[in-house]
């Protein structure tokens, strides 16, 4: 029944483009990364096909309506990017595809992060190939910083009076955590140096895309100062994270034989705590699809 239901649902994300077209190529691929991120399962206290993790807010199909809101936003923000843009209309698609989002799920945050970070990269994605025709994780990672950074940085979201703070921005000024804008004007280098190193060696290992994500996801929680779980967990609940994470790893990760009941008891008791990586989980979103610009899965 399951895979009836994953296989119903890839099949509900038809590309909105002609495959011979770039930016629904570079849009089709961001979808799949993260479609690719949320069927993943077991995962700690994320959502999946399986489990709602530590979310009493959505589950997978709310996961499933966000992608189909999104679904023209991506390969419309890389036909922008091809036109090598500042960063204010970038910013402006992102706000109307966020409204987008938001009405699809009845108000939950299900891909924020993805709405800014494969965003940014899909955009890049269709300015250097505009540029020198060749992609590659690398090149795109670096024009987000060198194009945009600096203005990503400049850009910090405005709060009204009579509007709540983002966790995002609650958890950086409490903890004085970069979050996801430092990332993003940096580069991704989490993705580079942590996610994509770790999800080529799993796959080299196992031939597994499947198992080459899950190793990757719990790379990036074992370092990544992660602010969903600094917003639920504080300091000492972003310490077990890191811990149980880089235990898992220790014990052979993905290589270990009892690799799936590790991961599920991980995932119970980070359910259990409240906990959830979801940075770490946009992260790997953006993992997976730089790793299909390199060709490598």
């Amino acid at each position: 029944m399951l895979e009836l239901f994953l296989r119903q649902a890839q099949q509900a994300l038809p590309p909105p483009f002609p495959a011979s077209d770039l930016p629904a190529r570079i849009g089709r691929l961001a979808i799949r990364s993260l479609y690719r991120e949320v069927e993943l399962a077991p995962k700690p206290g994320l959502v999946s096909p399986l489990s709602q993790g530590s979310h009493v807010d959505m589950d997978f199909a709310t996961f499933m309506r966000s992608l189909h809101a999104l679904r023209d936003y991506f390969p419309a923000i890389a036909e922008c990017g091809s036109a090598h843009p500042d960063f204010t209309p970038l910013r402006q698609m992102g706000v109307e595809a966020e409204a987008r989002m938001l009405a699809a799920t009845g108000g939950v945050n299900t891909h924020r992060g993805a709405i800014f970070n494969l965003g940014l990269l899909c955009a890049a994605a269709g300015s250097v190939a505009m540029t020198n025709g060749t992609l590659s994780a690398l090149a795109v990672c670096e024009h987000v910083s060198e194009r945009w950074g600096a203005a990503v940085l400049a850009n910090q979201p405005r709060v009204a009076d009579d509007e709540a703070p983002s966790h995002g921005l609650v958890v950086a000024r409490r903890y004085g955590t970069g979050g996801a804008r430092q990332e993003a004007a940096s580069g991704f280098p989490a993705a580079l140096e942590v996610g994509l190193p770790a999800y080529r060696d799993a796959l080299a290992a196992t031939g597994s895309s499947e198992l080459a994500a899950v190793q990757a996801l719990f790379a990036l929680i074992a370092v990544l100062e992660d602010s969903n779980l600094l917003w639920r967990g504080g300091l000492e609940g972003l310490a077990h994270a890191h811990s149980t994470a880089a235990a898992f790893l220790a014990d052979g990760g993905v290589l270990a034989a009892d690799w799936r009941e590790s991961a599920a008891c991980i995932d119970r008791d980070f359910s259990q705590r409240r906990l959830s990586p979801g940075g770490s989980a946009d992260l790997l979103g953006i993992t997976l699809f730089l790793a299909e610009l390199d060709g490598l899965a």
